[in-house]
């Protein structure tokens, strides 16, 4: 590119370097770098437009090919925009006309060897005379405060500016722009979702996660870590992890988590279908159907006054609104008449003590909870003399054979189909525990409790499971890491 030298009467043509010859921009003012540097710069472009002189190079506006050559800088360059008192801090040389004098650099030098001399005088050390007074030290010349600076570029003004009373202007204006990129990182990594967002605030981690500290939060990331897939470096594993927690806790839709963390639609859906597949592996031996001796170990105050320890299990059945399918069979297999909802049903069991130690697969649309009870693994886990108990409307009793079954009603009454067992009314407190219960993983974790995609409901490559099946064994493991309601409540009464 040929560059032109906009100086008056100034006709050098030619490429950058070419014949010794070279071009310089105007300066730019650096408004976001602080007062001193904002203020500093603003006063050099202004000298640079004054120096030039010309009617169509204002201050606001300079066209990009309106450049300087080194012709007019007595090193042929600009110097270093920090050495204001430096003659070649503007352009002075063959200006074209007379209203800029001519810089005269001995000048500079000579001012710059006194300041060098009186520094090294002030390094000697007072001598002392014979009657212990202190000798009096020829005084110089006070220093000017431009000569601080040396002629040359960045590195040959480092030793001068660690003296110049301007260094330590300096100085405090980089602690000050240190501590504001202190701030702002701190508010970039709240801002990036990462685990500064949740640090130090349980609070904010029940709200986010359903977890019950950031302490349980990073404990279930260290055991995911080795096998959580790296789909997308756009995410740490943190960040993945805290994305699949968000979505099942508050049901946040794909594009409003995607603007959160600052990707794609495509990355939060791969992102939150493979993290859940972890979770899962992960996770489901935490539902499990606990031994006899552990049970009654652990039953509570207020089932043994009531049944001994005789109560194996709660069983409720919930139903999760899915989207409607384009296919017209199967969506006629999930239509639910009860509920005029395309839907599926899930049996959950859960001990006295409150741990969920049960969950059936999805079963679509009208089905009852006999079907559902008879046809899941649920009975294979009782033993004769266990005692099941079930809210009202859960009928059950034609299929728990000689075990024992509990209806609670709201009025308080029980009836045992497989003894005779007197009708009580001991129980009708018990009313508010199973209804707890059984609705404490949905309320939770809130996308049980609103209607899913129906990609959710496709089976699982290799697997005889769907995709919800995993999630909401995910939301029941989950719910058996936080606090008891049944233990809340004791420690209530």
């Amino acid at each position: 590119m040929v560059n032109t030298c906009c100086v008056v009467k100034c006709y050098r043509r030619g490429k950058s370097i070419a014949n010794g010859l070279r071009f310089f921009n105007f300066p730019a003012w650096k408004q976001h770098t602080g007062t001193q540097i904002s203020e500093l710069t603003k006063r050099r472009r202004m000298a640079w437009v004054a120096a030039v002189r010309r009617k169509d190079i204002t201050f606001s506006n300079i066209p990009r090919h309106m450049r300087v050559c080194s012709r007019h800088f007595h090193k042929g360059k600009p110097a270093y925009e920090m050495l204001e008192c430096d003659p070649d801090w503007v352009p002075s040389l063959h200006l074209g006309h007379t209203e800029v004098k001519p810089t005269d650099s001995g000048k500079f030098n000579r001012r710059l060897k006194r300041q060098q001399a009186l520094k090294r005088n002030n390094a000697e050390p007072a001598t002392l005379d014979l009657a212990g007074q202190r000798s009096e030290i020829v005084k110089a010349e006070p220093p000017d405060e431009d000569s601080q600076m040396a002629e040359a570029g960045p590195k040959d003004i480092t030793v001068e500016l660690q003296e110049c009373s301007f260094c330590s202007c300096r100085r405090a204006e980089i602690n000050r722009l240190l501590e504001e990129n202190r701030k702002l990182k701190e508010e970039l990594s709240q801002k990036k979702m990462e685990e500064d967002f949740l640090k130090d605030d349980d609070v904010k981690v029940t709200y986010y996660t359903g977890l019950s500290s950031f302490a349980v939060l990073m404990g279930v990331l260290t055991q995911l870590l080795p096998s959580l897939p790296q789909t997308s470096r756009k995410l740490s594993p943190f960040q993945m992890l805290f994305l699949t927690l968000m979505r099942l806790r508050l049901n946040l839709p794909i594009q409003h988590i995607a603007y959160l963390f600052s990707v794609d639609r495509k990355t939060v859906s791969t992102t939150f279908r493979n993290t859940i597949g972890t979770l899962f592996t992960h996770l489901k031996p935490l539902v499990h159907w606990p031994e006899r001796h552990c049970l009654q170990a652990t039953m509570p105050r207020q089932f043994v006054e009531a049944f001994g320890s005789r109560v194996a299990v709660i069983v409720d059945c919930f139903e999760i609104s899915i989207g409607r399918a384009s296919n017209l069979k199967a969506s006629a297999e999930t239509f639910s008449h009860d509920t005029n909802k395309h839907t599926l049903k899930y049996l959950i069991g859960i001990t006295p003590r409150g741990a969920i130690s049960f969950v059936s697969q999805g079963w679509r649309g009208p089905v009852s909870d006999e079907h559902v009870t008879e046809n899941s693994s649920l009975l294979n886990k009782l033993l004769p003399g266990d005692l099941v108990l079930a809210d009202h409307g859960f009928d059950i009793r034609d299929r728990v054979g000689g075990l024992m079954y509990a209806e609670v009603r709201e009025s308080g009454h029980s009836r045992l189909n497989a003894k005779d067992v007197e009708e009580t009314r001991q129980i009708a407190h018990l009313r508010v525990h199973v209804k707890r219960l059984s609705g404490c993983v949905r309320t939770k974790y809130i996308i049980l409790n609103e209607t899913v995609p129906v990609s959710m409901v496709l089976p699982c490559q290799g697997e005889d499971m769907i995709f919800l099946d995993k999630i909401v064994s995910v939301c029941c493991a989950l719910t058996n890491m936080c606090p008891s309601i049944v233990m809340k409540l004791q420690t209530m009464t």
